[in-house]
């Protein structure tokens, strides 16, 4: 099994809920109010953090990256699209590894769901179709926001098929053809959270942790902390260190990523 992809971990995650829809003809005006003003706190992008995970716009971005286990350089191109106050396609690139990831989220009364298809390629040959659903719940809507914190826990769920060389020790390894491809596939899972600190207007500190499990006892986490800043309403960046260790290795990076909104 590879790895979970800690992008689409960390980048594109949604809750996975139900949306109830009732039957407002006999209901009174307050009632009807106080729904209307609950949709308003959450379906109100426009007013939501800059980096809330579950504020659905449009817009581009621009990141790199430094990996200090592989002494290389790397960056990807993201955007979302906007379909309305509650939809949205995604989509994520990464052309020095031609590694690419679509899908679209939905906005619920209380988080929102990512879906989510890529597909990786790697030095070794291997090759990987990524389908992933996960969940962002914001708990500020349940009045929860200590010290000014914004916490999102996120859950998901993942699965991936492909090929890949098999490693020494499994059934069928040969050590004078140690780069033929076998079918694989794996299923997996993770838990963790996101949250955001806003200092000042313009500066916000941000954190995420989480662990994943998946087939053949594979285990992992992750974890990372950085500073966002916003120098325009609609442009901001962010710089961020994310540890990560798993069954196939440890990684650290530090990225540095920006991001421009078309919405309003």
């Amino acid at each position: 099994m590879r790895k979970l992809s800690t992008s689409l971990i960390i980048l594109f995650a949604g809750l996975n809920t139900t949306s109830v829809l009732a039957d407002t003809s006999n209901t009174t005006e307050e009632d009807t109010s106080s729904r209307s003003e609950s949709k308003k706190d959450i379906y109100d992008n426009e007013n939501k953090h800059v980096d809330d995970p579950t504020r659905v716009v449009t817009k581009l971005g621009l990141a790199g990256d430094y990996n200090f286990e592989s002494e290389k350089f790397g960056y990807s191109i993201s955007g979302s699209i906007g379909l309305s106050d509650a939809q949205k396609i995604n989509l994520r690139y990464h052309p020095d590894s031609e590694e690419w990831t679509l899908g679209g989220s939905w906005l619920f009364n209380f988080g929102i769901v990512n879906f989510n298809f890529g597909k990786s390629e790697y030095e070794d040959g291997s090759n990987f179709n990524n389908y992933s659903v996960g969940t962002f719940v914001p708990l500020s809507y349940f009045g929860i926001e200590p010290a000014g914190w914004q916490i999102f826990p996120m859950a998901g769920f993942n699965y991936t098929d492909g090929e890949r060389p098999l490693n020494e020790g499994e059934p069928n390894y040969d050590d004078q053809n140690q780069y033929v491809l076998h079918p694989s596939d794996s299923t997996g899972g993770y838990l963790g959270y996101f949250s955001l600190k806003p200092v000042t207007e313009e500066f916000t500190v941000i954190t995420f942790a989480g662990a994943s499990v998946g087939s053949d006892d594979y285990f992992g986490y992750w974890l990372g902390a950085g500073m966002g800043y916003k120098f325009t309403k609609k442009d901001s960046i962010n710089l961020l260190g994310i540890v990560t260790d798993n069954d196939y290795g440890a990684e650290q990076k530090i990225i540095l990523a920006y991001s421009h909104t078309f919405s309003d």
